[in-house]
Order: C-alpha cells, then sequence, then structure tokens
C-alpha cells in the first residue's frame, strides 16, 4: 500500500500506511495569534511555583497553561517587543511572572528531549529497525511504517534506504524518501544508547503515530515544516492554519487548568 509522500527537512513530517482514524482531540487558542488547532499541535507553556515561564512539552504540567502555535522566529520576535508577555499576562490572569530571555532556546531544548525520549521508547518496545542493511531488508518486505534520517546522513544512505522502502511498498517513482530529522547521528546514537545511528526505521503504525506528535511540534517550532498533511492515523491536517479567531473568543481557549 502506497505511503503518504515524505519530504525532507523543510517539509518533513512522519509517515504511515494510512491508519484506523484517531480522534481529533480538544483545541487550543494560540494566545499570540488567535489560531485555534488541536492541543496535540501547539505547544505548551506552564508557570512554575515562582512563576517562571517555562516550556512544557508533554503537555502534562499542573495548574493553568497557555498555548503558542508560531515559529521560534515569532516567538522571539514577540519575546523582544513585549507582545509575548502581554499575552502571557492575559492568559494566566494577570499572575506575577518571569519570562526567561532564552524561552526560545529552552523550548527548542524541552521538544527535542521529548522526541529523543520516544524515540527510545518505541526502540525499547522493539518498534524501531537500526542499521542500513537491516533496514533495507525490512523495507524491502514492506514492513516499515516511516523512514527517518539523521540530518547528517549522506544521500547516498538516504537514497538507498528510500529505494528499499518504495520497493516494499509499491511506491516506485513516487519520491518516496523518509524524513530528515532535526537531529545529527551524535544525538541519535547518545539517545538510542548506539553506535553511529544514521537511519532508523519504525516497523509499527502506532508507534510512527507516536513519533509523528512531538516531530511535528519541534519541526513547526523551528520554522521546518507547515504540517498541511495529516499525520499517521489522521484525517485531518497537522497543524494547518486555521482562520483567524473571532475577538470575542471565549477566554479560556487560550489556557487550560488541568494540564491537559
Amino acid at each position: 500500500m502506497r505511503n503518504p509522500r515524505n519530504e525532507t527537512l523543510s517539509a518533513a513530517r512522519p509517515q504511515d500506511r494510512p491508519a484506523k482514524a484517531a480522534k481529533a482531540s480538544p483545541e487550543r487558542k494560540c494566545i499570540l495569534t488567535a489560531r485555534h488547532d488541536e492541543r496535540d499541535h501547539l505547544l505548551r507553556l506552564a508557570i512554575s511555583p515562582d512563576g517562571l515561564v517555562l516550556p512544557d512539552p508533554l503537555a502534562r504540567a499542573p495548574g493553568r497553561g497557555a498555548w503558542l502555535g508560531v515559529s521560534r522566529q515569532d516567538l522571539e520576535i514577540a519575546l523582544a517587543n513585549g507582545k509575548l508577555r502581554g499575552a502571557l499576562a492575559r492568559a494566566f490572569k494577570g499572575a506575577p511572572l518571569t519570562v526567561p530571555d532564552d524561552l526560545a532556546d529552552r523550548i527548542t531544548q524541552g521538544h527535542t528531549r521529548a522526541l529523543l525520549d520516544r524515540l527510545g521508547l518505541e526502540l525499547r518496545a522493539g518498534n524501531v529497525v537500526l542499521g542500513t542493511e537491516k533496514i533495507a531488508q525490512t523495507a524491502r518486505s514492506g514492513a516499515i511504517a516511516w523512514l527517518g534520517h539523521a540530518s547528517d546522513a549522506k544521500a547516498d544512505g538516504v537514497g538507498k534506504l528510500a529505494q528499499a522502502w518504495r520497493v516494499g511498498e509499491m511506491a516506485e517513482g513516487s519520491g518516496m524518501t523518509g524524513t530528515i530529522l532535526p537531529l545529527d547521528r551524535a544525538a541519535l546514537s547518545v539517545a538510542l544508547g548506539r553506535d553511529n545511528v544514521v537511519h532508523l526505521g519504525v516497523t509499527d503504525a502506532g508507534a510512527a503515530a507516536r513519533i509523528a506528535g512531538p516531530l511535528a511540534r519541534l519541526l513547526h517550532f523551528l520554522g521546518a515544516a507547515e504540517l498541511e498533511e495529516p499525520p499517521p492515523g489522521k484525517d485531518v491536517p497537522a497543524g494547518s492554519p486555521h482562520a483567524d479567531a473571532p475577538a470575542a473568543a471565549a477566554a479560556n481557549d487560550d489556557i487550560d487548568t488541568k494540564g491537559e
């Protein structure tokens, strides 16, 4: 069965074979743009007991949260011109806040760690194949649901595995190559506890879907993806822009009180 098209980092998303449609997650509103989207497609911020604004990559921190659907570049502009502080003050109902100057770095680092942790969990669960020859063999058998490559992977290695994947999926000529990750081989090797991890194949559709979320959020924040295509197992666009919300949108659209 043919997979959706996969592209390089400039528009990369994890892809998968069609799977049972998952129920859409609740919507939240970006505090900077007032655009609504599923909570799984936005970044959550929370405040520590002493009022420090911090990223919440897993969206599980207790208490009130604020949601962002912008790129790092846009966030840094909003941080510099004061718009972020004002939006946070409204979202957190005037609570005393400290916004760190390196918030963008903290968000990048936190969501990168969330992605690496997810990859590690899927490896330990037996859902990840490593090693060029083993991936190629598994791909040719049609058992690879998603294919990823380190950012510093060589073109010939990417091409070899992509060709094997297309053969296994009976998708020759489709241009499928897998996803170029915003992680180099050193980061992947440390996270997965293996030497020289350059490529990885995921054999389980559910695992591919679980990787899709943190990867898509990180890529979107880095400005590397518009996310207009659906992620594994979903029929709705992943992070595609919605029309601007009306000015009179409910006040609790951009917050949550349970870390959900």
